[in-house]
């Protein structure tokens, strides 16, 4: 059964680290949650190791630059993890071949530029999408005015080509402030429900977790049963914290509000269990914002 709960404070003992989401955590994609910031600088002054799980598709120095421009500070985590990340190992890996086209907006070029110093970019060819062995999705070109369907063509010459698509970030959607826009998993979903092939690096799939216990490794060994995930996405946050053996703690004022009454500072505990019921998920525990 979920527990709810008013603070981290109140189970944050149980743990040695945590694996705290960005969008609708930590911030809107616009401004930080001074609540959220305040309650993992409390969590690491008690020795506490956060590292912050995000399904963005850009490398972790790229995300750490965003944080700095939101007002996210530095003494609030220890390390960045990304989708972006994991992603770039599985394409210079060659899962998706070496002639890549690249789905995305421009702000995401860093993806092919910005690697961890075993990882070479010039072994990657960045092509039209005819000349193309494989697709890396980061996105759309422009999230505030598309949607998945305005690509169903260009993915259906994808599939013709018979063309597996690395989707950096799994996420299908994200508020940004007061918008929702559309996520390189809409896309990659799309793709995979036209018979495509889709590859996923992001939560909830396990490379992803694995690179973060590789993190938390480098300051202590910590076993799964004292990591806490948290997380507003039922299906990436919680879903993955739960797949990898880990607790999991659910911020219901951040994707799914609306299922939990009108007022998001106080959540129906009838609907929020209706809403694990039909997922078939039982977080460890739940509260509104994280703070």
């Amino acid at each position: 059964m979920t527990d709810l709960i008013a603070s981290l404070a109140d189970i944050s003992d149980r743990y040695d680290a945590v694996l705290c989401d960005l969008w609708g955590c930590l911030h809107d994609g616009v401004r930080s949650f001074p609540k959220a910031v305040a309650a993992l600088q409390q969590y690491r002054a008690r020795d506490g190791i956060v590292v912050l799980l995000t399904n963005a598709p850009r490398p972790s120095s790229a995300v750490r630059q965003q944080l700095d421009r939101i007002g996210v500070p530095h003494d609030a985590y220890d390390f960045v993890v990304s989708s972006g990340d994991a992603s770039q190992a599985a394409m210079i890996a060659g899962l998706v071949g070496r002639r890549i086209y690249h789905l995305g907006p421009e702000k995401d070029y860093s993806f092919f530029t910005d690697m961890a110093p075993d990882l070479d970019p010039k072994s990657i060819q960045r092509v039209p999408l005819k000349e193309a062995q494989g697709i890396v999705c980061t996105g759309l070109f422009d999230d505030l005015t598309e949607t998945p369907e305005d690509y169903r063509a260009t993915l259906l010459y994808a599939k013709s080509k018979r063309l597996k698509l690395l989707c950096t970030n799994p996420d299908v959607v994200v508020d940004y402030g007061d918008k929702r826009i559309y996520c390189a998993g809409g896309l990659a979903a799309l793709y995979t429900e036209m018979g495509g092939e889709s590859l996923y690096f992001g939560k909830p799939h396990p490379p992803i977790y694995d690179l973060a216990r590789l993190r938390i490794s480098s300051t202590k060994i910590v076993p799964d049963d004292r990591i806490l995930c948290i997380g507003d996405s039922i299906r990436t946050d919680i879903q993955g914290g739960l797949s990898e053996g880990m607790d999991t703690l659910f911020i219901a004022a951040g994707l799914a509000t609306s299922e939990f009454g009108s007022d998001p500072n106080t959540p129906d505990p009838d609907k929020l269990s209706a809403y694990f019921d039909d997922h078939e998920i039982s977080p460890t525990a739940a509260m509104p914002f994280l703070a």
